[in-house]
């Protein structure tokens, strides 16, 4: 079996899979009793070719709109009026300009239409919005401007309410022959036995068709209002805005045209918009255009497109169109459509179900053959072969309903669907324990994980920053909230003037007031720890920002390692600030301000003061910052780069980043599980490897490695060192994308990394499975990401881990159960009718058996949470095989007693409990349908472990799988005690239902025995 699947049902991955992939397994399921069912959490792929050929001619109108953009801007001088007229309602609302005049300047990147309309702070005017201050909060506009000009939503598929989930169960083929085989049941038994005896037969399996219909529904509407919340929650998108004067966090789909929206590197643009101030823009428009090149966004071309990504720098913009208005917006709400990719258990289980499916298909037409001969054996050996009756007719529909319902039992549909089930909860579990599930296949996924390439800042430690230690003018200081300002008085003015200037002017960070009047500090840890350090030693940002121009923005970035501002100074000339990774920054400089605030040339004694320095705040395990300072000459232009050489050395901080509580126990526990834990940080390796100590990361016989040293190793040396790295320091992307490329493809190691950073996206696309952070991360590293930690908590990764274990054992689980009973059910109907001519479990009984170990199995099973015993075993890693030889050790084991004792029964029964006279065939029927019930609830319960003889343990703790129970015997007792016309059963004495329970009960310690049997 696990052959066959790997042929056709492997070639689809957790990530990336081809359409070729995804149409091939679609192409070898043969039996699908369901397809509306079956293929209802799988890719929707007409609709992504809908989606890929719309998104084609996009770009293909966008590129063109930008070569004409860039035409007209040579014959920009000879604009002549437009002839555009306001639309009434829009003049009554207030505004100047309507929303499709709006689109038409952004989308066609229309530089006429822009400059007649007074450029962007025309159009500002026109939106009764201001470029500084953004719109006011009057609500009355707001919803005004809201009607006038749209919300910034797409437009989504309406949700499917409980009755279209009904009619999707009753599309089952083989529910509708059985459907046909009681209505033909009815009839003709009304006219041989008139009503109600006649109706019995043909009602109970109506009963029975919707009572399976109905719990099938039930379960399915519930999988999909757990998926509608976590879509809700995966939408939450917040961007910072300026509004009423105030900066603040907002919901991107809160944005009407006139806000005005802070964008910076990393960041998804939320909406269609004009730049309105900013530096080093540069935006990646490949998701709209399909150009690879970033372009450049400035006053000159301002138009910025909703669903591009900035690449870098940063800047304010006015948002003009948003929502169905937008080219983003409509290619969205087609992409929706598409739905997401199956998971691999998903077609593994589908390529389960067609295999039994085909070997029940085949029992059930040689069963239905067989039956039939020996109904005409009998009329032959009788010698009424000539005259057929309403009897006979009834016997054969019943043979062919049988015939029909052991496919139904047989094709196990709810395989699939219960990894779909197992994952709607897991990620239901998952959400509240801060791990927002992107890509459904990560679940199961993460289970196997071997190896997790963690970030430092904020993962492994809580990113609050403070700094606690500097070295100005050669002098190292302790700081703490108390002795902070006194540093001030201990330095010359004229460093204090230059540090100060340099922290408040090289940061991405800003100091406002919030709501409140109170001192709020927006930024990075890393900036705001340094504002509150320039804040301390007597700074005031908004003078330093007012007495100097900032003329060019080099934002920080994680190749570079530093961050670069240049400034006009009042008393003329330019001033470069640069801030970044302390030995990079260090080796940059060769000057220093000594202890009198005099510049002077950097020796060797310095440089090895400096460097020590570095090394002890490290050692300490401080991220370490150096700060330093470049005039430039009269003849540096903005257009040129920042200098990377001759600056003066202001000083080196040392910032405290604590480790998070819990990070050393979780790490012990990936350990334990056989999960190796390596940290890549672009950090100082000092720093890293004293955290990484710290957390238990390092070992003795571990490496830590710098990224320019990994870069430079050999092939053959990378095989040998990249098993004993555990932290790899002063790592650019490009290091952790090959250490993560090498560990899948040359280790065949299953790995999950944590990215925050937009240079990070590579690594996460290439990881088996990405970990985006959900605080410290960009909407380019989520986007890219299958699992957004939304706390930034290495321990939640571990939760992750576990609960996709979870999901994996959940559904072996699962599967064991469900192939128990059908190979059960599927014998004792074929041989008994072989034997006998008559098959012991009727088609009501059937279905109901259908319904115990589909829908009700599937909750009972797949719905267990986790325990702390999953992270004690060693991963299942790349290849081992789903269906496990300990699965099949159960599977066969069970079988084998379930089918023997019911052959017993049918065999001797009647002799051991002295049944006799006209009920005796029906009440041995009655106790072989009981036992084999009561056998599945047993097994359901061993089922619970597949290695572990306690099965018991914690069975309380999970009520869904305690209900399941409980409502089967409940059921049972009630089809056979009360419902015995319909469901062709007697009531049975006390001694034989003692019977029944215990000889189900048996199964219990024979699957315990079965345990002990090595495989």
């Amino acid at each position: 079996m696990e052959s066959y699947m790997n042929e056709g049902f492997v070639a689809v991955k957790a990530k990336h899979s081809s359409e070729e992939a995804l149409q091939k397994w679609r192409n070898l399921c043969g039996v699908v009793k369901n397809p509306k069912r079956r293929f209802r959490f799988t890719a929707n792929l007409s609709k992504r070719i809908e989606a890929a050929a719309m998104r084609r001619t996009n770009q293909e109108k966008l590129r063109i709109a930008v070569l004409v953009s860039k035409a007209a801007f040579q014959f920009i001088q000879g604009v002549q009026p437009s002839d555009y007229a306001v639309p009434e309602e829009v003049k009554a609302a207030g505004f100047q300009i309507c929303g499709d005049e709006l689109g038409s300047i952004v989308e066609g990147h229309d530089v006429k239409k822009l400059k007649f309309h007074g450029g962007v702070d025309g159009l500002a005017e026109k939106l009764c919005t201001s470029v500084t201050n953004g719109l006011t909060l009057d609500t009355n506009l707001l919803n005004r401007r809201q009607e006038i000009y749209g919300v910034n939503k797409f437009t989504e598929s309406e949700p499917r309410g409980f009755w279209i989930f009904v009619w999707e169960a009753l599309q089952d083929m083989t529910l509708m022959i059985l459907g046909v085989c009681a209505f033909v049941s009815l009839i003709v038994g009304i006219a041989m036995e008139g009503w109600p005896k006649g109706a019995h037969d043909g009602l109970g399996i109506v009963a029975s068709i919707m009572l399976v219909v109905f719990v099938t529904a039930i379960s399915d509407y519930r999988q999909s209002l757990q998926f509608k919340d976590l879509d809700k929650e995966k939408k939450k998108i917040s961007i910072h805005v300026t509004r009423n004067g105030y900066r603040q966090k907002m919901s991107i789909y809160d944005l009407l045209p006139g806000d005005i929206v802070h964008l910076s590197i990393g960041d998804q643009v939320p909406a269609d918009g004009l730049f309105v101030s900013g530096f080093s823009m540069l935006i990646d428009e490949s998701s709209l255009t399909g150009e690879s090149e970033p372009v450049m966004i400035t006053k000159e071309n301002p138009f910025l497109l909703s669903g591009t990504k900035v690449q870098d720098g940063s800047c304010k913009m006015l948002v003009t169109t948003v929502g169905m208005r937008t080219q983003w917006g409509k290619l969205m709400a087609t992409l929706s459509e598409g739905g997401d990719d199956e998971t691999p258990l998903q077609v593994k289980l589908n390529g389960v179900a067609t295999i039994i499916g085909k070997i029940g298909l085949f029992f059930a037409i040689v069963t239905f053959a067989v039956l039939v001969q020996g109904l005409v054996s009998r009329k032959l050996r009788e010698g009424t072969h000539w005259s057929w009756n309403g009897d006979d007719a009834l016997e054969l529909l019943e043979f062919f309903a049988v015939a029909v319902t052991i496919v139904v039992v047989a094709v196990p549909e709810g395989l699939p669907l219960a990894v779909t089930l197992s994952l709607a909860f897991a990620m239901k579990k998952m959400m509240n324990e801060k791990a927002l599930v992107r890509n459904l296949a990560a679940c199961e996924t993460m289970g196997s994980a071997t190896n997790i390439c963690s970030d430092k800042t904020g993962t492994l430690t809580t990113n609050r920053m403070t700094v606690v230690k500097s070295c100005i003018c050669m002098n190292v200081k302790e700081l703490s909230a108390s002795n902070a300002s006194s540093l001030c008085s201990e330095l010359p003015a004229s460093v204090v003037k230059i540090l100060t200037q340099s922290i408040f002017n090289n940061n991405g960070g800003e100091v406002v007031v919030n709501k409140n009047g109170k001192r709020e500090i927006l930024g990075t840890p890393t900036d705001a720890a340094l504002l509150e350090f320039g804040l301390s030693v007597g700074g005031d940002f908004h003078a330093e920002r007012q007495a100097t121009k900032i003329v060019k923005v080099e934002p920080f970035n994680s190749v570079k390692k530093r961050m670069g501002v240049v400034l006009e100074l009042p008393e003329g000339g330019l001033r470069a600030h640069t801030k970044g990774a302390s030995e990079i920054v260090l080796a940059h400089c060769d000057k220093m301000i000594n202890s009198s605030g005099e510049i002077v040339p950097l020796d060797d004694a310095s440089i090895n003061h400096l460097k020590t320095t570095i090394d002890e705040f490290a050692s300490e395990a401080l991220r370490t910052l150096c700060l330093a300072y470049i005039e430039l000459e009269r003849g540096f232009s903005i257009e040129d780069n920042i200098p990377v050489s001759g600056y003066t050395c202001i000083g080196i901080v040392g910032i405290k980043d604590p480790v998070r509580p819990g990070v050393k126990e979780s790490v012990a526990v990936c350990r334990s599980a056989g999960i190796t834990v390596r940290m890549v940080t672009g950090d100082n390796i000092n720093t890293a490897k004293a955290i990484a100590r710290e957390c238990g990361i390092l070992t003795d016989d571990g490496i830590a490695i710098e990224g320019p040293d990994f870069r430079e190793k050999k092939e053959e040396e990378l095989l040998k060192i990249i098993p004993k790295i555990q932290v790899m320091a002063r790592s650019s992307p490009l290091d952790k994308h090959t250490l993560v490329k090498h560990l899948r493809t040359t280790f065949q190691e299953v790995v999950a990394v944590t990215g925050d950073g937009t240079n990070d996206a590579p690594a996460l696309h290439e990881a088996d499975i990405g970990l985006a952070m959900g605080i410290a991360g960009t909407e380019v590293a989520k986007e890219s990401a299958d699992v957004i930690i939304l706390d930034d908590n290495f321990s939640t990764i571990v939760t992750v881990a576990k609960w996709g274990r979870s999901v994996y054992i959940n559904i072996q689980k699962f599967v064991q159960f469900q192939l128990t009973v059908n190979v059960v059910a599927l014998i004792v109907n074929f041989t008994s009718a072989c034997l006998t001519g008559t098959a012991p479990l009727t088609a009501v009984q059937l279905l109901w058996v259908n319904m115990i170990m589909d829908t009700l199995g599937a909750l009972a099973l797949a719905t267990e949470p986790p325990t702390d015993d999953l992270m004690k075993h060693a991963p299942v890693g790349r290849k081992g095989n789903f269906i496990s030889n300990v699965m099949w050790r159960n599977i066969l084991g069970q079988s084998f007693y379930q089918f023997m004792i019911i052959w017993f029964l049918q065999a001797k029964g009647k002799a051991i409990f002295r049944l006799d006279g006209p009920d005796s065939d029906l009440i041995l029927n009655t106790l072989i349908f009981n036992t084999f019930v009561f056998c599945q609830v047993f097994n359901e319960i061993s089922s619970r472990e597949m290695e572990e003889i306690d099965v018991l343990k914690g069975i309380l703790d999970n009520y869904v799988f305690v209900a399941v129970i409980g409502c089967t015997v409940f059921f049972q007792i009630i089809i056979v005690e009360f419902l015995g016309t319909f469901a062709n059963t007697t009531p049975l004495s006390f001694a034989q239902w003692f019977l029944s329970v215990f000889i189900g009960f048996l199964g219990m310690p024979i699957a315990a025995g079965l345990k002990m049997i090595p495989v």
